[in-house]
């Protein structure tokens, strides 16, 4: 999942940009650069599935 703080700055930019002049077809298209791993615990365990101590460890939130 692309990070929504992120793409709210992206789209503030774009905004001002716009509000300065800018045409809409002359502005760069971006990716997102940052991504948020959220864990669902409580599901990978009805599916069977072992999550490795490190995957939780790089998540952003663990749901149990």
């Amino acid at each position: 999942m692309a990070s929504f703080t992120d793409a709210y700055r992206q789209a503030g930019i774009y905004a001002g940009r716009i509000l300065k002049g800018a045409k809409p077809s002359e502005l760069p298209v971006l990716q997102p650069t940052k991504f948020e791993l959220i864990v669902n615990l409580k599901t990978a365990k009805a599916l069977g599935l072992d999550v490795p101590p490190a995957l939780l460890a790089r998540a952003v939130e663990v749901i149990e």
